[in-house]
């Protein structure tokens, strides 16, 4: 959930959250060609994740190591609830669409894991 955490604030940083929510959905269906049902659950998946994501992103008192181990286990939880609707074949294209735009985002903020 690191990349969509990245991913949703590479959209919004102004602006509302539905609007975050618009333009992460847009970018599913422009480049995985998901249906609009499939977009809007994963998105709304991924946002109901959000609060937990922050919460470790803002915990000073965990290491880089462990805040990327919580986020991997929220993460593996969001994609149970998300392999299903999509199905193996484009899980798989979302997941490496995901991970394809958390090392851009890494590469254009210096500085940011």
């Amino acid at each position: 959930m690191v990349a969509m955490s990245t991913s949703v604030k590479s959209y919004g940083q102004q602006g509302d959250p539905a609007a975050r929510q618009a333009q992460m959905k847009q970018k599913l269906m422009t480049d995985l060609k998901m249906t609009d049902v499939q977009a809007d659950s994963v998105v709304s998946i991924s946002m109901s994740y959000s609060p937990q994501r922050r919460a470790i992103f803002q915990d000073q008192s965990l290491s880089q190591d462990d805040k990327q181990a919580k986020m991997k286990v929220i993460t593996d939880q969001a994609d149970k609830r998300i392999q299903p609707i999509l199905g193996d074949s484009l899980f798989k294209q979302y997941q490496d669409w995901r991970m394809k735009n958390m090392q851009q985002m890494r590469a254009g903020r210096p500085g940011n894991s």
